[in-house]
C-alpha cells in the first residue's frame, strides 16, 4: 500500500509511524509514502499557499491554483482523501474496506489554515473523511491515524494473524471487554475468577455480557448501529 502525503510540512513523516509495527511494516516494505512539499508548488518566491477568503470571513483558504498543481504532479494518485470535519466519521469498518486492497494508493491531502478551496474538491471528486468531532491545527496527525489504522490491518503486520484484530473494540461490535494479565493479584485486586477457570464457554459468555454492559454504558450509539 502506497500513501501519497501532500502536506506543507513533509518533516513530519513518518512521524510516530515510524514506531512500532508500523513502523517495521514500513521498513520491510509493507507499506510506503511520499511526502509532497505543497509549498514546492507557490507561485511566488515566498512560497504562499494561501489567501483571503472571497465573501470576507477570519482565516485564510489555501489556493487552488497551487494545490491543482501539487495534486496534478502525483502521476498515481489512487483516491484522494482530505481530512475535513465535513467528511463522514471514519470507523473501523470504513478502515477494513480502505485497506481491503494491499495494492492500493491513496494521496492525502492535509489542509491548514481555514482549509482547502471548494474547487479542488470538486475537480478532484475528493473524499471527506473526518477522524473525529475535534479541530485540529491540520490533517497531518489526522493523515497518521488513517495510514495507522490501515497498515495495521495489512498482512504480516501484526503478529498472531487475524485473532489479534478480530477481537478488539469496534470489531466485535461494540467496546471490548477488560483485560488482564499477571499478576493475578495487584493491590488487593484480584483477576476475576472466571478468567482463571480455564473453562472457555463461561470466559466468552463473560466477556460478552462485559462488552454488552461496558457498550451499553459509553457508547450505547454502537447498540443502535448493530
Amino acid at each position: 500500500m502506497h500513501f501519497n502525503i501532500l502536506t506543507i510540512f513533509p518533516d513530519m513523516f513518518p512521524g510516530t509511524l515510524s514506531g512500532g509495527v508500523v513502523g517495521r511494516a514500513l521498513d520491510k516494505g509493507i507499506w510506503s509514502y511520499d511526502a509532497i512539499n505543497i509549498r514546492d508548488f507557490a507561485l511566488n518566491s515566498y512560497g504562499s499557499v494561501d489567501d483571503e477568503q472571497f465573501g470576507g470571513g477570519a482565516g485564510m483558504v489555501m489556493r487552488p491554483d497551487v494545490l491543482g498543481c501539487a495534486i496534478d504532479s502525483v502521476k498515481n494518485r489512487g483516491k484522494v482523501i482530505y481530512f475535513s470535519p465535513r467528511g463522514p466519521r471514519l470507523n473501523q469498518q470504513m478502515v477494513r474496506e480502505f485497506a481491503a486492497t494491499p495494492d492500493a494508493t491513496y494521496t492525502l491531502l492535509c489542509g491548514r489554515y481555514e482549509g482547502i478551496d471548494q474547487r479542488i474538491i470538486d475537480e478532484y471528486d475528493i473524499i471527506e473523511l473526518s477522524i473525529g468531532d475535534y479541530i485540529l491545527s491540520g490533517g497531518e496527525i489526522a493523515a497518521q491515524v488513517f495510514i495507522d489504522s490501515c497498515v495495521r490491518l495489512m498482512d504480516n503486520v501484526l503478529g498472531g494473524g487475524n485473532d489479534t484484530t478480530k477481537n478488539e473494540s469496534f470489531e466485535i461490535g461494540g467496546l471490548e471487554w477488560p483485560l488482564y494479565t499477571r499478576p493475578s493479584a495487584w493491590r488487593g485486586r484480584n483477576v476475576p475468577e472466571v478468567l482463571l477457570s480455564g473453562h472457555h464457554g463461561n470466559i466468552e459468555r463473560w466477556r460478552k455480557q462485559q462488552s454488552d454492559e461496558i457498550t451499553k454504558q459509553r457508547r450505547p450509539d454502537l447498540i443502535k448501529e448493530k
